[in-house]
């Protein structure tokens, strides 16, 4: 799940990230400005949900992708699209206008 909220006196967004995965044990988001190096680590809740809250520049769109154990992807089902990968899967897109 994707929560967007603009924050207009820093002209930015903050995006809370939300999944859930029944095994899951670990969960990361790659992708974000197109860095696909460096993960970013979503937390553990109480309900078995992983979450984390990023801050990103208006006017962006960013590709990004879960991985979850750290070996497998998964898309994120409420993104504002979806684009093709080298890798003949899908990306998910976030569109921040």
């Amino acid at each position: 799940m994707l929560q967007k909220t603009y924050v207009k006196s820093k002209d930015l967004w903050k995006v809370k990230f939300t999944f859930k995965h029944d095994s899951a044990e670990t969960v990361e988001i790659l992708g974000l400005n197109s860095d696909w190096e460096n993960s970013i680590p979503l937390s553990k809740k109480k309900d078995g949900s992983f979450s984390t809250e990023i801050t990103l520049p208006k006017n962006s769109q960013h590709e990004f992708k879960y991985r979850v154990n750290k070996t497998e992807w998964m898309e994120e089902p409420e993104a504002d699209d979806q684009n093709v990968n080298a890798f003949g899967s899908t990306n998910s897109v976030l569109i921040l206008n």
